[in-house]
């Protein structure tokens, strides 16, 4: 299971626009991020990972989209869900052999 989330996704939506206002009201990327950070108590390298992933979903940046993140996810997900279903139903026969008389 994965870890819960230090912040919501409001607040994480929120903060990358800000960053994107910044930059397009300044005209400058530099320091915009360590501004909105600062200003919202974010630390500063998650906002950046942030940002990041936001540029790559809107095509800014090169890189794994979320979505595909996610449909990999997904695909590495399945094998495992049905290992463990083998994996447990093998384990039952062996309980239902052990348990016969002989």
């Amino acid at each position: 299971m994965p870890a819960p989330k230090k912040y919501p996704d409001e607040l994480r939506e929120r903060a990358v626009r800000m960053v994107f206002g910044v930059r397009e009201r300044t005209g400058q990327a530099k320091g915009a991020i360590a501004r909105v950070a600062d200003q919202l108590g974010i630390n500063r390298v998650t906002l950046r990972n942030w940002v990041r992933q936001a540029e790559i979903d809107s095509g800014q940046r090169p890189g794994t989209s979320t979505a595909d993140k996610q449909r990999t996810l997904g695909r590495v997900v399945r094998p495992d869900s049905r290992q463990e279903r083998t994996t447990a139903s093998m384990a039952r026969r062996q309980v239902l052999r052990l348990a016969e008389p002989l």
